[in-house]
């Protein structure tokens, strides 16, 4: 039997970030990625889909900056946001919150982001391995770290079983490996299988590489542009995110399992269309956006084709995102979650790659030191208010419809004022009595979740 300190299943930016953790402080550190094919990438590697956009103080919480990237990462650098309703749009130019970062942020291949992580680990000195699929782990609680019997065994699709003492499970959000071993950490009927089962708690994200004509390209150059309140679904929205030599990822968001039947004032939704008899697939979606957007100028499918060397297959990607609270982890067993298998890539899905690097790096480091029992007072320190504000923001827009985006937007017009952004919810009363009742409905949501009742599945509800 293999027997290392730290294994780490799932080789994304949370499982390279804990391997380069790690090894960079002396620990014996293995990665562990089934791997995937891309048409972007000349090796197989983590399920690498994602809209990849970093703002500047997420640059902050993921302790890289873009200069340490090797070329073709960095795609383009953003001067601001765009949220844009049925009828209304607000323009967000500063988060208002310190960074060290010089500039709004930027979008980056996350595919070559992914294949960065990987090496920085290995230079570090963590093994990587790819096509290793992760089929069970047996944990003992009781055994100690460093003794005789590992307290983790993994069993791996082929080859000898695996000890560990310590198990870093950063399989994204399908937690396909995580479920399994908190179900096993936790009381009969108290099933994290049944809490974040993907197929009923994650919503399902698709988007397109298309290349823009030099015109429309250069409206959308420097800003990444979300629709709110065109297609149904809580935090359902599309998108447009400018990356390098016109090329622009074009997708959207939304619930699985959606019944348009359930859906009110449906005519509302300019996305939808009458004879709709269920929810659009992604590719539709797509078209239709950019039809309503460019339609009366260009032709669409000969003017913005897809980029079919790009993505995940053909210029095209479907992928999960979690759309879980966050959870903490069983962490006095030796088993620290990251990244979105603890539901951490965002509940109000803005974006997680800085989340996972974040907390995979804390899970590394302790795990280097032999003690990991403050992992999860570790991450709340870090990335709490991050966690706070966007649960609250989610909880805040949970019955929106078209109208009540366009609301927000025009309110939201008035609270921004220059440099303010997320500041906005400070103090915002003289903007009038729409601007009250926005910055009111936001606190009361943070003020329910205060004090780590963000978190769904807390520390001392596993039995060990």
């Amino acid at each position: 039997m293999q027997r290392v300190d730290v294994a780490v299943v799932g080789g994304g930016p949370a499982g390279a970030a804990a391997g380069h953790a790690a090894a960079s402080r002396g620990a014996d550190a293995l990665v562990l990625e089934k791997g995937v094919p891309r048409e972007d990438r000349d090796r197989p590697g983590p399920d690498s889909t994602d809209a990849a956009g970093i703002l500047d103080y997420w640059v902050d919480i993921m302790g890289i900056h873009p200069d340490e990237f090797p070329e073709g990462v960095l795609q383009d650098d953003l001067d601001r946001a765009e949220f844009i309703g049925p009828e209304e749009t607000c323009v967000l130019r500063s988060t208002g919150i310190e960074s060290g970062y010089d500039g709004f942020g930027y979008t980056m291949h996350r595919a070559r982001f992914d294949d960065f992580l990987r090496d920085r680990a290995e230079a570090a000195g963590a093994e990587y391995r790819v096509g290793t699929s992760v089929k069970g782990v047996e944990t003992d609680p009781r055994a100690g770290v460093g003794g005789d019997e590992p307290r983790h065994r993994l069993r791996v699709g082929s080859g000898e079983p695996i000890g560990a003492d310590v198990l870093v499970l950063a399989d994204g959000p399908q937690r396909t490996v995580t479920n399994r071993v908190l179900d096993d950490l936790l009381p009969d009927g108290a099933a994290a299988s049944e809490r974040l089962a993907s197929t009923r708690c994650n919503h399902i994200a698709y988007q397109e590489y298309r290349r823009f004509p030099e015109e429309a390209y250069d409206e959308v150059d420097g800003a990444i542009k979300f629709w709110w309140g065109v297609m149904p679904g809580h935090t359902a929205y599309p998108w447009v995110f400018p990356n390098a030599d016109r090329v622009c990822r074009v997708g959207l968001t939304m619930p699985i399992g959606l019944d348009l039947d359930e859906v009110e004032d449906r005519d509302a939704y300019a996305l939808l269309r009458e004879d709709d008899e269920r929810v659009p697939s992604g590719a539709e979606y797509v078209r239709r956006l950019l039809e309503r957007e460019y339609g009366d100028e260009y032709d669409v499918e000969s003017d913005f084709p897809v980029i079919e060397d790009a993505g995940k297959s053909g210029g095209t990607e479907t992928y999960p995102i979690s759309s879980t609270r966050p959870i903490e982890s069983p962490a006095g067993a030796g088993v620290l979650v990251t990244g979105g298998a603890m539901g951490a890539t965002s509940a109000f899905h803005e974006g997680g790659d800085h989340v996972a690097v974040r907390t995979g790096a804390i899970a590394g480091e302790l795990a280097a030191e032999g003690d990991v029992g403050a992992y999860n007072d570790r991450w709340q320190a870090v990335v709490g208010d991050e966690m706070l504000r966007n649960v609250a923001l989610a909880d805040m827009c949970r019955d929106y419809g078209p109208d009540d985006w366009d609301d927000t937007f025009r309110v939201g017009r008035r609270m921004l004022a220059p440099e303010r952004g997320y500041r906005m919810f400070e103090r915002t009363f003289a903007a009038g009595l729409g601007a009250t009742k926005l910055l009111l409905r936001y606190r009361w949501h943070k003020f329910r979740n205060r004090d780590g009742r963000y978190v769904q599945l807390t520390e001392d509800e596993y039995a060990y």
